[in-house]
């Protein structure tokens, strides 16, 4: 690619910031503006004009997930020598370069994770901790590691900064302490231990600092606004008394102070660097205007008197929709969270039957605990949910042994050379001998979640032959390989569940904010000024991942019979209709449990708890007029659509749907709409040719 050919199709902002090649540059990007878009043509045309050159520039992200993405837009623009790094992957990677030349001997082995070594210090300092406060106290030893506390100014620090214990601050600082100790002797290094130790090998070396800074001259970082001082520190050390720096960030989504990130590197950069170029990104391409609306009102609401000075003046972003028109967010109120996570889960099914892909549905919650009641919820409704931050991807048995498949097909030659759907084919081949089938499993389970896996192979296929034609399977496998070693999953084929700190840099087509009471958000425990701006600040980030549909919600009492004393988040306030009256779903299902009972069977008038049968409107034993001939038109012609759409068949209809509508054979639009699983922008698509095919006659 030609350098003006990267600047084409950028906005006036965004290519402001591509064209800014040297720094310092400070980049505020709203949520959907296309920051990723805006630095990597950034970094691209500074390449490919000679500016810079590739292998001399590091990008420094969060996530590993960032760090490929990166790698992998730079990759395609022409520029794939660009190091795409997190911190830790960066200080790691120079350590264990340097440390022959500088320490010698055995290099300390990294641990990834602290609980196991807090409880061996909990244990030497004769304290007992359950499984949840070893797991608090691994964070606090962090957070006070990230902000440069050691274990004898820990409790003054904590003091300060009015932090929640998990235990006595004594206990803590005493557990902390041996932590180190133990870490020592053992010859451990943790992450944090990590980052310092590169800091000082480079301050305390010059040959050292000089190679590194030899190596990268032009530095990017993401999502400034999360850095902590511990990072900030080694980019300072990797930067030097050089200013070549471009930091991209938004104010509105600092979330994570609570683990020692701090917002002033962003807020402070003009202040560091007065001849920094500064450039803002509002135009919102991720969302419709109903949903940017929603979150520009969250933010302004929130917003205190005495931080409306000149600092909040200067860093204000207000989103501007670019996106058409879309459906207005839905507020809705429940007795208690049962209820509140059946109506969400039977909502996500009528999502999906309207043509909203499972993968394109989130349901986000304040706390991991809220997961359970919509993980039950899902499963009862035949929904498949994925629960973010569980097993990694490229762990799971079935994908290790599909990659070692496609490993070896790569090497045998076993690629077919077409338009783009030669890939497809072949890895769909391939993947078949791993047990993928075209169409998925009934029901649930381990059966179901290993199709998934797969499923979400043969997709990712398919998303690279469409962005690039002439890919084979050995640039298929390059890939795998590169997100494997990056933590970086395709998205598999099921509602997301997830909290909302996770769910930062994502998005979807529809959104469901759940639990967000008084108490859960604002988090109890939010206490402070600055506490609840963040806690504002979590349900922007909620919001803004949305990009059509959006659903908030809350629940009066937690169990079903309980005192219904919450009241909504104050988060809300002005937000929600002037007046909350129950909605459809909550009303339909007071009458259920009045006595009404779940739907039943229109032969025998059994109540219907499989997701099966309440599609058929019968018992699956229960006989029943299967006109044969329709049901095998109807087949037919599904797999005429789904191959003209380019779609799986189940997408179009399900199989259970196909059977009732031959065993009703409706024979007007209302009758068809009174099918389960024919919402209305199916019947929008597909009501003509059905009811021709129910009618006789041949589809037009």
């Amino acid at each position: 690619m030609e350098a003006e050919g990267v600047l084409a199709g950028l906005d006036p902002e965004q290519r402001a910031v591509a064209e800014a090649v040297r720094g310092p540059v400070c980049v505020l990007a709203g949520a959907g503006t296309g920051k990723t878009r805006a630095i990597t043509h950034r970094i691209a045309y500074a390449t490919l004009t000679g500016v810079m050159s590739p292998q001399r520039v590091l990008a420094v992200t969060f996530t590993t997930r960032a760090a490929g993405e990166l790698r992998g837009r730079l990759r395609r623009l022409g520029a794939p020598g660009v190091q795409a790094r997190t911190f830790h992957a960066a200080a790691l990677r120079q350590l264990s370069y340097f440390w022959p030349r500088v320490v010698g001997g055995e290099p300390p082995k990294i641990i990834d994770s602290k609980i196991a070594l807090v409880a061996d210090a909990a244990r030497a300092c004769r304290l007992t901790f359950g499984r949840t406060e070893l797991r608090d106290i691994a964070s606090e030893i962090e957070w006070a590691k990230v902000t440069q506390h050691r274990p004898e100014d820990y409790a003054g620090a904590v003091a300060t900064a009015a932090r929640k214990m998990p235990a006595d601050v004594v206990d803590v600082a005493r557990v902390y302490a041996m932590y180190e100790q133990l870490r020592r002797e053992r010859n451990l290094l943790d992450f944090e231990g990590m980052l310092e130790l590169t800091a000082a090998v480079l301050t305390e070396h010059r040959e050292v600092a000089a190679q590194v800074r030899e190596q990268y001259r032009h530095f990017v970082v993401d999502e400034f606004q999360d850095v902590n001082p511990l990072q900030k520190m080694l980019l300072d050390v990797w930067l030097g008394d050089r200013d070549d720096l471009c930091v991209v960030g938004d104010p509105n989504q600092t979330i994570y102070s609570f683990t020692g990130a701090s917002p002033r590197y962003l807020l402070d950069f003009t202040r560091d660097h007065p001849d920094a170029k500064v450039v803002k990104l509002v135009r919102d391409y991720r969302s419709t205007p109903q949903v940017v609306r929603l979150a520009n009102e969250v933010i302004t609401l929130g917003q205190r008197p005495e931080a409306r000075g000149e600092a909040a003046k200067r860093h204000r972003l207000e989103l501007i929709a670019q996106r058409p028109d879309g459906p207005d967010p839905v507020f809705n109120e429940y007795d208690d969270e049962i209820a509140e996570a059946d109506d969400v889960a039977r909502r996500a099914r009528k999502l999906i039957e309207e043509g909203v892909p499972a993968r394109e549905i989130a349901v986000l919650y304040r706390i991991n605990a809220q997961s359970e009641a919509y993980e039950s919820a899902l499963a009862a409704v035949g929904v498949p949910y994925v629960l973010r931050g569980a097993e990694r991807f490229f762990e799971r048995p079935e994908v290790r042994e599909a990659v070692v498949r496609l490993r070896g097909a790569a090497r045998a030659g076993g690629d077919a050379d077409t338009d783009g759907t030669g890939l497809i084919a072949t890895v769909r081949h391939v993947l078949s001998g791993a047990g993928f089938t075209e169409r998925p499993p009934e029901g649930s389970g381990a059966v179901r979640a290993r199709w998934e896996s797969l499923a979400a192979l043969a997709q990712l296929a398919e998303d690279i032959a469409a962005d690039d034609p002439r890919a084979g399977l050995p640039q298929f496998v390059a890939e795998l390989e590169e997100r494997a070693a990056a933590q970086h999953a395709p998205p598999l084929e099921g509602v997301t569940l997830a909290s909302l700190h996770a769910a930062k840099g994502l998005e979807w087509d529809a959104v469901f904010l759940s639990g967000l009471a008084e108490g859960t958000l604002p988090i109890i425990y939010a206490e402070t000024p600055e506490q609840i701006e963040e806690e504002r600040r979590l349900l922007y980030v909620g919001i803004t991942r949305a990009r059509e549909h959006l659903s908030l919600s809350w629940a009066l009492a937690r169990s079903p019979g309980g005192s219904r004393r919450r009241k909504p988040s104050r988060f809300l306030d002005g937000l929600t209709p002037k007046t909350m009256t129950a909605t459809p779903a909550r009303a339909d299902r007071t009458k259920r449990r009045a006595g009404k009972g779940p739907q039943p069977c229109r032969i025998c008038a059994r109540p219907l708890t499989a997701a099966i049968e309440r599609k058929l409107g019968r018992c699956e034993d229960c006989p029943a007029e299967l006109n044969e001939e329709l049901l095998l038109a109807l087949k037919d012609w599904r797999a005429g659509a789904a191959g003209d759409q380019k779609i799986p068949t189940y997408v179009v209809f399900t199989d259970a749907t196909l059977q009732a509508i031959a065993e009703r054979a409706p024979e007007t639009l209302e009758e068809l709409a009174t099918i389960p699983g024919v919402g209305k922008v199916k019947l929008d698509r597909y009501a003509d040719a059905v009811l021709s095919l129910c009618h006789g006659e041949r589809p037009t």
